[in-house]
This record gives structure tokens, C-alpha cells and sequence, in this order.
């Protein structure tokens, strides 16, 4: 139930009445609401196109859409607003749907193949946070299109293939190590001295290359080592992932290997249809839509002097495979904005090669940094990279220290489950809640208060809810009398508990987390001031009890949907 495009469509098909042609009325929530739940808010400019008074067309629209039982009044303001209050009786009509509906009342949407390209981590590195963006909000992306019937594919794009495999081979080689019980930072660890090794040893780089085409060959060799290293690697990353309640598995892998068998192919056929050509032994593509620095088309090298492939290459491939084997009506990458040209381009290589349908659309949903304190990138004091295991542990770490301080008489194992949930849930909505094409500052004190739009308090917000829902001596299923809606606290969440199917559709299309974040924030915020000024469980009228009993089980509903997409829990005690 969108009601933003049900008044945006009352209001088209009116000003159609008057021109015939589609207008796009710009429709908002009025911020004060003693003046009308929503506002059309461009008036003027559709009043200037048609030429018309501003207050002469608010009369033609009030008068054709002031009939329908949804609209209870509808005024005119200067310089050119029209206000609208939404009438209470039709509202409680529409939370009596969504009280009996499994999904909140939104329906699923036309099936689409949507490839979600996310996380991606390095083979033989421990994931860092650098990581944790593009693995969290691809996942809530994931979430919301899963919840809207779509068939979405998650790709976890691990760079599990080149030159860095030669190094490490050839290391454990060099040194005679055996890689069967290797812990991943030991093998961080050959990773740094194989790539020192390499730069500064031209017959140990020259062995590494060797080891390359020999794992490119299909060496048996060279394969088991490789694939025991992707093993050890990807198997401390699934650890990392259930700890933050991610939903990418063992079979959504799908590294740059899986492409290595069809690149002699791309660049033969890329040469046969003249959009590839040999250059001082290489085989480069000249784009004429991206210029160099001195104005000339840009090449893009898909193939090497020594017979090499790189990743442009990996990723035409890459592009060719979703489109013409998993059929991907949409794929969208969660990269950071460095990604950005070399995914386009060889984006467009792929489609001047046909490999790609036209309808096919390409998103990269690009992101920020996380930055400490000082505005610079967040490291440890010796100027590494964080760790993300040892970020999620120092959370949880945190959030057991909050409890202890709370005074809880839970026991030990309930109070690491609590922080467990309490941790996770805020180091995820904290990075969540800020709009992901902006840098932002990570705060652990901010993080885990329970005050303003933080996890913990939109939590506090649901198990307060369920509190009361304990309290209650009226069952659930004795609650057959409609929602009455009456004090404007009431309606005011009543309506916000109407948006969240809006806001659910707005980031199927933006890939735009915070926009939850703050609907969620606004929701707890909503109850709170509905909680203080309307009694729930001692109103004089039983006909009011049972309505706001109601109103607060689809508001306990809607915030753990809510909190369920963006991936974090919800716990009944707090």
C-alpha cells in the first residue's frame, strides 16, 4: 500500500481531465501536520505549464479528486500548495489489510533475474573493513529484492585467480611449507613476504609467472594447492559472514576462475570482430568514449605480452556469463567509486561485442570510506588496516560491558547472546544509516547509545512493544474490532506505519539503506510520542484497548521486517 502513488495518481488522472497530457506531481509529507498529512508540492511549475492561476488549478484538482473516501479535506495554501489530510476511517482500513497479511500488505513484485555483485574479498588476506560496505548494504539489497519475489542471484566476485597465486605457490615452494593445515594468517603473512619476494627477485617473479600459466594450464599440482588456499580462505570468511547475520553462502562463490575458461575465446572473437587489435604484442581495445590525458581514445589491455589475462578481461567475460547463462535482467555492484571506469568500460566492450541484451541494466551502487575520528581512513595506531573479525569482536566486547553496566541478572550465556545481537546489530546499522555515497565517521559511543537512530534503539523500541504486548490480558485473536483512530498521535503512526511499503520500493530502485534506517527511526520515534499521550492497556474503553493493541503489534511487526532486511536481529528482552 503506496500512498504517495495512490494521491500522485488521483491528482495525474485530474490534471489529464485538463490537458491530456502526464503530468508528475511531486507529493510530500508535510512536516506540519496540523496543515494536511501530505503536500503536492509543485503546483506552480504545473500551473505554469498549463498557464493557469496557481489557486485556480488547486480548485479543478481539489474538485475532482475531494469525493473519493480516502481524502478528508483539502486546502489551498500560498504561494501554491495544495494540503491534504488523509481521512482516518479509510486509513484504519487499509492497517486492517496489513493487520491480517503475512507480508505488511505489499505485494510482490514482477519477477526479474537480478544479479547482486557484493563483498568480493581477497584470497589469502583476511577481510578487512574495507569490506564491511559493500558486504552489508549488497545484502540488505538482496533482502529487500528476495522479499519482493525477485530471483536475485548473489555473486560473491572472490579474486581467487592470477598473478598473486604464482607468488604464493611458488613461495610455499621456495620454502618447502606445507599447505594443508595453514591458519589464513599465516598465509596473510607468506602472501606479504611471496609479493616482497617478488618485486625485488627477478628468477623468484620469473617462477611465480611459470606457476601462473601452470594454473592456468590445469596443473593438478598447481590446482590442489590453489584450491586448498581458496579453502582455508573462504572458510574464515563464511565464519565472518554468519557472525553478521549475511546471507551470501558457500554456492553464491563465484570467483574470477569460474570465467578463466572462456577468455581465450573472448579475445579471439573480440580480434574477429575487429573491436580488439594487436599492439607491440599485446591485445588492446581502443575506446573512443574514454580519452587518456592526452586526448586520445583510451586502450583497455585484455591480453598480455606473455599470453596473460587480466581483469578487464575477467569481467567482460563476467558480463557475457550473467547475461546470456543466468539470463540477468539487472546486475548491480557494490564497489567502492575506484571500480568505476574500469567497470564501464569493460561494460561497454561487452555490448559493442553483443555479449550483453539492450534491456540489460548495468547499476553500480558506488560507496564512501569509513573514517575515524580525525576524518582520515580508520586504521589501527600502527597505521594498519582494521581487521573486520577484530572490529566485530571489539563490538560484541562493547555491547557486553553496556549490559554489565545495565545491571541485567542474565546469565553469562545470555548476556553474550544479547551482545551478540546488540553489537553486531549496531557496527551494521551505524555504517547502514549513513547514506552510502558519502564518507563517514565510525563513533562507538554514538553507535551504541540508546538515544537518536541507532540500532539499540530502534531494538529497545521493538522489545519495549513486546513488553507491553505481555502485560495485555487481551489475546490477539480476541482483537476482531477495527483500528479507531482518533488523537492525532494515533494517525500520525498509523500513516507511518503506511509508508513502509513506499519506502521498501524507493531502495529496490536506489540501493539506498539509510532510507530505512531513518523510516525505522521515525517509526520508533512515532510509537514513542503515540505510547506517552495514548493509553494502551488502561484506557477506559475497551474499544480502545483492542485498537491500540493493534496499532502496536503492526508497529512491532513493521520495525523487526524492517530491522529483518537490514539484516540485524531483534530480541524480546533488552
Amino acid at each position: 500500500m503506496n500512498l504517495k502513488n495512490i494521491i500522485k495518481k488521483d491528482i495525474k488522472n485530474a490534471l489529464i481531465k485538463i490537458d491530456h497530457k502526464e503530468y508528475d506531481p511531486i507529493i510530500i509529507l508535510n512536516k506540519k501536520t496540523k496543515l494536511g498529512h501530505y503536500q503536492l508540492n509543485n503546483l506552480i511549475k504545473i500551473s505554469n505549464i498549463l498557464n493557469l492561476d496557481p489557486y485556480e488549478l488547486s480548485k479543478i484538482i481539489i474538485l475532482n479528486i475531494k469525493k473519493k473516501s480516502r481524502y478528508k479535506k483539502i486546502t489551498f495554501s500560498q504561494p501554491g500548495f495544495i494540503n491534504i489530510f488523509i481521512h482516518e476511517n479509510w486509513i484504519s482500513e487499509q492497517l486492517e489489510k496489513i493487520f491480517i497479511s503475512s507480508r505488511l500488505g505489499i505485494n510482490r513484485s514482477k519477477s526479474q533475474n537480478i544479479v547482486i555483485d557484493y563483498s568480493s574479498p581477497n584470497i589469502a588476506k583476511e577481510m578487512h573493513i574495507g569490506h564491511l560496505r559493500s558486504t552489508i548494504i549488497g545484502d540488505v539489497m538482496a533482502r529487500i529484492l528476495d522479499f519482493l519475489g525477485h530471483n536475485v542471484i548473489r555473486a560473491n566476485h572472490i579474486g581467487d585467480w592470477g598473478t598473486q597465486f604464482g607468488m604464493l605457490i611458488a613461495y610455499l615452494e621456495d620454502k618447502k611449507l606445507k599447505h594443508d593445515n595453514l591458519s589464513l594468517t599465516q598465509l596473510e603473512k607468506f602472501y606479504c613476504r611471496a609479493k616482497k619476494k617478488y618485486d625485488i627477485d627477478e628468477l623468484f617473479a620469473e617462477k611465480s609467472r611459470e606457476y601462473v600459466v601452470k594454473l592456468q594450464n590445469g596443473d593438478k599440482n598447481c590446482f590442489s594447492i590453489w584450491k586448498k588456499l581458496v579453502s582455508i580462505t573462504m572458510l574464515e570468511n563464511y565464519k565472518i559472514y554468519k557472525k553478521l547475520n549475511v546471507t551470501l553462502k558457500e554456492n553464491h562463490t563465484m570467483g574470477e576462475s569460474v570465467y578463466n575458461k572462456m577468455l581465450p575465446d573472448i579475445v579471439n572473437d573480440l580480434k574477429n570482430k575487429k573491436i580488439a587489435i594487436e599492439k607491440d604484442g599485446s591485445t588492446v581495445v581502443f575506446l573512443k568514449e574514454f580519452k587518456n590525458r592526452l586526448g586520445e581514445s583510451m586502450g583497455v589491455v585484455i591480453q598480455k605480452k606473455d599470453k596473460g589475462f587480466l581483469y578487464s578481461t575477467t569481467d567482460i567475460a563476467c558480463f557475457k556469463y550473467r547475461c546470456q547463462k543466468l539470463h540477468a535482467n539487472r546486475i548491480i555492484y557494490y564497489t567502492d567509486s575506484r571500480q568505476h571506469q574500469h567497470l564501464i568500460q569493460a561494460w561497454t566492450i561487452a555490448k559493442k561485442a553483443n555479449y550483453t541484451s539492450p534491456n540489460l541494466s548495468l547499476e553500480h551502487h558506488m560507496f564512501g570510506m569509513m573514517l575515524s575520528k580525525n576524518k582520515r581512513p580508520f586504521k589501527t595506531r600502527n597505521g594498519d588496516t582494521i581487521k573486520l573479525s577484530a572490529l566485530l569482536d571489539e563490538a560484541i566486547e562493547r555491547a557486553i560491558h553496556l549490559i554489565k553496566q545495565k545491571k541485567t541478572n542474565l546469565s553469562k550465556k545470555k548476556a553474550v547472546q544479547l551482545a551478540n545481537i546488540i553489537g553486531i546489530g549496531a557496527v551494521k546499522y551505524a555504517d547502514l544509516s549513513k547514506n552510502r555515497n558519502t564518507n563517514y565517521v565510525f563513533d562507538w559511543d554514538k553507535m551504541l547509545s540508546f538515544e537518536g537512530n541507532t540500532a539499540p534503539y530502534i531494538q529497545y523500541a521493538y522489545t519495549r512493544i513486546i513488553s507491553i504486548l505481555k502485560k495485555s490480558t487481551i489475546p490477539v485473536n480476541k482483537l476482531k474490532e477495527k483500528i479507531v483512530l482518533k488523537k492525532e498521535n494515533e494517525i500520525n503512526l498509523a500513516i507511518k506505519i503506511l509508508e513502509f511499503e513506499e519506502i521498501i520500493l524507493l531502495i529496490s530502485q536506489k540501493g539506498t539503506p539509510h532510507i530505512l534506517c531513518k523510516y525505522l527511526y521515525q517509526l520508533a520515534t512515532s510509537f514513542s510520542n503515540f505510547y506517552e499521550n495514548c493509553s494502551i492497556l488502561f484506557s477506559k474503553k475497551i474499544k480502545n484497548r483492542k485498537s491500540r493493541l493493534k496499532l502496536s503489534i503492526l508497529t512491532a511487526k513493521t520495525l523487526k521486517k524492517g530491522l529483518n532486511i537490514l539484516g540485524i536481529k531483534v530480541t524480546k528482552k533488552m
